[in-house]
């Protein structure tokens, strides 16, 4: 007996689009509308927010180490 034949196939594509059908129902519910909630969320807008504060500490941390003269160059 195998595992892998027509029937299970077919079972497995059916759940498949069916599993993507329903995924893609969820993602559009997730993302905001037009009306009173449109735009990035305060999740999305505080990510970014840490994200680019992040961005910009490595980068004042990396200016300041490459600023400093090397130790034996006196």
């Amino acid at each position: 007996m195998s595992i892998f034949n027509r029937r299970n196939a077919t079972f497995g594509w059916v759940v498949w689009m069916a599993l993507k059908t329903f995924a893609r129902q969820k993602a559009r519910q997730a993302v905001p509308g037009r009306g009173d909630y449109a735009g990035l969320n305060k999740g999305a807008l505080a990510s970014i927010g840490a994200t680019a504060l992040a961005a910009f500490a490595a980068l004042v941390f990396w200016r300041k180490k490459s600023d400093s003269p090397a130790a034996g160059s006196e």
